[in-house]
């Protein structure tokens, strides 16, 4: 089994059920704390477990198999993909998110594109490296 199903928090203000339920399994992946290859919760078991019904979670896992961030086997259950490739690329999707809204909090603010690049480098110089390792693609393992 991949995680705790607690792992997951819903919110009744957070937006559409299903949608929070997609979020935070991306956002697991990106950083790479559920491995290509595990195996997620049962549909049942999340959503009794959330406490939701079986058809929020049945079509967020029905979303994630579209973008072929899980594979689901017949019989089996769901599994992150093995495909490197999309967990770098999700990676990468929630970097440029948080990138754009830093950007945007520093326009709104008035700051100048020299002052906000100016602030994430003293933002980057201040921190201790705590950066996860973005999984490798297959092309940079090569």
């Amino acid at each position: 089994m991949l995680r705790e199903p607690s792992s997951i928090v819903l919110s009744q203000t957070g937006g559409p059920l299903y949608q929070q339920i997609v979020n935070q399994i991306r956002e697991r992946i990106a950083f790479a704390e559920w491995a290509p290859g595990e195996e997620l919760p049962s549909i049942r078991q999340l959503a009794a477990d959330l406490r939701v019904s079986v058809i929020t979670v049945k079509r967020a896992y029905l979303e994630l198999e579209r973008e072929g961030v899980i594979v689901t086997q017949q019989g089996k259950g769901s599994f992150v993909t093995t495909d490197v490739e999309i967990g770098a690329q999700l990676y990468e999707e929630k970097m440029a998110g948080h990138l754009e809204q830093a950007a945007r909090l520093g326009a709104t603010l008035g700051m100048s594109d020299r002052e906000i690049v100016s602030r994430l480098r003293k933002a980057l110089d201040e921190v201790e490296d705590p950066r996860p390792v973005a999984p490798k693609t297959s092309k940079e393992s090569q």
